[in-house]
């Protein structure tokens, strides 16, 4: 172990080695070159800087520890020097740069823990949730940031990030935001983050607009007149209906070119109205989940857990229909010869499964009532809408929705005006009877 002063007339008198050895400085301890002798990866062998130190308290008990700088032809003496002061000094201060650089080796990218976080949340979330948050993962977080460390991102590349993704799809972005804000969490209860390191939670989101459409008294004639039309005589074909209307099953007579629903469809669509149901909750539903006896469905699962849906006198006559039509189809044609009841009110037609969704069925009818843009959630948003322009209270409203907070309710509230119009005719009447100098 020799001890030089390191610098370029040194290094220019160094010649190939024939086993490791470091040359130490002479004004700086701990400052070093490293030789090692040529190698097959090596031919002319290898030079490097580097700092060796104690961490800790030091002393002859504490084991050295050693760093390397850098190769001797990427950092110039008089930069590595720099390097080795700056190193050192912050030793004397408590650091250990080995220990660091190990740590942050060690360190998993966003992609390793996403991994991790989706085998762990993953079991106690929604299946639909899942589908959602897996579209995001692979879709816009893990390109952008999957390679990189965790514990390094910083607000600033999220901003960027939201940014980027909001300039055409805002509730994407926002939806991102909650996701990353969770997976931060989660970080740092395992430990892969430092305590209160999540760059995703103090980021502003851009306003999103609330896409509430209710039905008018118009409106919903309109729509029950198409839905009768529709599961009847049908409702007349339009050129959307075929996407080659001289394909050979394309009636030749405009007159009969009609479109029909089946009754399972139309039923879907009457129990969404009539319950204020989301579209799983009804298009999942199962026989045993119903009781028309005392007129409720007992949901095992939704968005929000077990629910109870109360039903009205119309929606026990549709599942009364349904019942009624899915008992006539099981009879057997021939002696000998069963058909299985479906356990779903709303079955394939295997019988296996339950019906994914009512797109073709609803834009027929959407087309039928001319009501475009009409989505099937605003059949959920009109029945809380009538409930509360009928004063029935907002609690009680969200007890029928099966809303768990009170300000998903909320949204409801300016609908009820008959307890505003009572008020503002007793004001409006004082205010009157004093001018004209009557009684109020």
């Amino acid at each position: 172990m020799a001890t030089q002063k390191l610098g370029r007339r040194l290094l220019a008198t160094i010649g190939p080695v024939t086993k490791p050895c470091i040359i130490y400085d002479s004004d700086l301890k701990g400052f070093g070159i490293k030789l090692l002798p040529p190698s097959g990866k090596n031919p002319e062998g290898a030079k490097s800087w580097i700092v060796e130190y104690r961490p800790g308290a030091g002393g002859r008990g504490v084991a050295k520890r050693r760093v390397v700088l850098g190769a001797v032809g990427s950092l110039t003496p008089e930069q590595a020097r720099d390097a080795a002061k700056t190193m050192l000094a912050s030793v004397r201060l408590g650091a250990d740069p080995s220990a660091a650089r190990a740590e942050k080796r060690s360190a998993k990218t966003i992609a390793e823990l996403a991994s991790l976080y989706s085998a762990e949340t993953d079991p106690v979330r929604k299946a639909r949730t899942v589908q959602t948050y897996a579209t995001y993962w692979n879709n816009h977080l893990l390109p952008a940031l999957g390679s990189t460390i965790a514990s390094a991102i910083t607000k600033a590349d999220l901003v960027r990030l939201h940014r980027s993704i909001g300039a055409e799809k805002q509730v994407t972005a926002n939806r991102l935001l909650t996701l990353l804000a969770h997976f931060f969490s989660w970080a740092q209860d395992g430990g892969h983050v430092p305590k209160g390191f999540n760059p995703a939670s103090a980021i502003e989101r851009f306003k999103e607009a609330g896409k509430e459409r209710f039905l008018t008294a118009d409106e919903l004639g309109r729509l029950g007149a198409a839905l009768r039309l529709a599961e009847t005589a049908g409702i007349p074909w339009a050129p959307t209906d075929l996407s080659n209307p001289n394909a050979k099953h394309a009636t030749k007579q405009p007159e009969k070119r009609v479109t029909k629903i089946s009754p399972q469809s139309a039923g879907a669509i009457r129990l969404l109205l009539f319950t204020g149901a989301r579209l799983r909750e009804v298009l999942h539903l199962e026989w045993k989940h119903v009781d028309l006896s005392r007129g409720m469905l007992f949901l095992p699962d939704s968005k929000t857990g077990k629910k109870v849906i109360v039903l009205g006198a119309p929606a026990i006559a549709i599942l009364q229909s349904l019942h009624d039509l899915a008992v006539e189809d099981a009879r057997p044609a021939k002696p000998g010869v069963t058909k299985p009841l479906s356990a779903y009110v709303f079955p394939t037609e295997d019988l296996k499964r339950p019906k994914h969704d009512l797109n073709k069925p609803w834009r027929l009818i959407v087309r039928g009532a001319d009501l475009q843009g009409l989505r099937l959630h605003d059949l959920r948003h009109s029945y809380a809408s009538i409930g509360a322009a009928a004063s029935l209270g907002l609690p009680i409203i969200g007890k029928l929705l099966g809303h768990r907070a009170t300000k998903t309710t909320e949204r409801y509230a300016h609908l009820d005006a008959d307890p505003l119009r009572r008020a503002t005719d007793i004001i409006c009447t004082s205010i009157t009877a004093a001018m004209e100098g009557t009684p109020a």
